[in-house]
C-alpha cells in the first residue's frame, strides 16, 4: 500500500487532520459506548443469532434503521423470544420457508444459515464461537475464510462479523467510504477507492487521531442526517437495544 501521508508528513498536518476528525466525532457522542458493546459481542442483548441475522439482512444494502432493524426485531419476537430459535444451531436447522415469513430474501437466509452452521461447529457457546472465529480470521485471506466463501458474504459482511466478534477494524461500505473520503479531501488528500487500501488507511487515521478504527467506521453511519438531525439523535431510543 502506498503511504498517502508521505507528502503531508509533520505534526502540523496531523493536527489539522485530527481537528477535522474531531469535528465529526463530536456529533456522535455515544459512538464509543456503542462500539464498546459491539467489540464485547454484546449487541442485540448478547444474542449472536440476532447478530448473524442482522449481518445477513444488512448485506442487502437496504436502510439499516428503517428496514433491517425492524425485521431483526420481528425475527426476535417470532422465533427467539418464544424459544423456537434459541441459538445458532437452531438457526442452521430452521426451514427457509418459515423464516421467509419475516424476510423474503432467500439469499439472506441461505447466508445466515451457513454462517450459523459453521460458527456452531466451532463451539457450542455462540459468543465464544463468533469470537474464536474472529480472532483467527485474517483480512488479507478473507476470500479463503470459511465464512468469506459463503455466497452472500462479501468483504463488507465479513468485516461486520469480525467487528461483532471483537476485532477493531473498518467496513468499506459506501457510506463509510463517502464520509472518510470527504475527510481526506478536506485535509488536502486524495480519496481512496480500493477496499483493502481504504481499510488500512482508515485504521491508520483512527489510531493517529486518537480513536479506534471501529469508532471512525460507526461515526460515518450515525453522523448521517435524516429529518435534519443525525441518525444518532433520531434513533437514540433504540440504540441501547441493538
Amino acid at each position: 500500500m502506498v503511504n498517502k501521508f508521505k507528502v503531508c508528513e509533520g505534526i502540523t498536518y496531523w493536527m489539522q487532520l485530527k481537528r477535522i476528525v474531531d469535528s465529526y466525532m463530536r456529533k456522535v457522542p455515544k459512538v464509543k459506548e456503542l462500539c464498546d458493546r459491539c467489540l464485547k459481542t454484546e449487541r442485540w442483548g448478547g444474542r449472536v443469532v440476532l447478530m448473524v441475522v442482522d449481518a445477513a439482512f444488512t448485506s442487502t444494502g437496504l436502510n439499516y434503521f428503517t428496514a433491517v432493524v425492524p425485521k431483526v426485531r420481528e425475527f426476535e419476537r417470532k422465533f427467539v423470544e418464544n424459544g423456537k430459535i434459541r441459538d445458532l444451531k437452531d438457526l442452521a436447522k430452521a426451514e427457509i420457508g418459515v423464516l421467509k415469513e419475516v424476510w423474503k430474501n432467500t439469499r439472506s437466509w441461505n447466508a445466515a444459515k451457513e454462517i450459523a452452521l459453521y460458527l456452531s461447529s466451532i463451539n457450542s457457546d455462540d459468543k465464544r464461537a463468533l469470537r474464536e472465529w474472529a480472532r483467527e480470521s485474517k483480512l488479507e485471506e478473507w476470500h479463503n475464510d470459511p465464512l468469506g466463501r459463503i455466497k452472500g458474504v462479501g468483504l463488507i459482511t465479513f468485516q461486520y462479523l469480525r467487528m461483532m466478534g471483537g476485532i477493531d477494524t473498518v467496513m468499506p461500505d459506501k457510506i463509510v467510504k463517502r464520509v472518510i473520503n470527504e475527510i481526506l479531501r478536506k485535509a488536502g488528500m486524495e480519496p481512496v477507492n480500493d477496499d483493502m487500501e481504504f481499510i488500512r488507511l482508515t485504521e491508520e487515521i483512527a489510531i493517529k487521531c486518537g480513536y479506534r478504527p471501529i469508532e471512525l467506521c460507526w461515526m460515518t453511519w450515525f453522523v448521517q442526517e435524516e429529518d435534519k438531525i443525525t441518525r444518532m439523535e433520531k434513533y437514540a431510543e433504540i440504540l441501547d437495544k441493538i
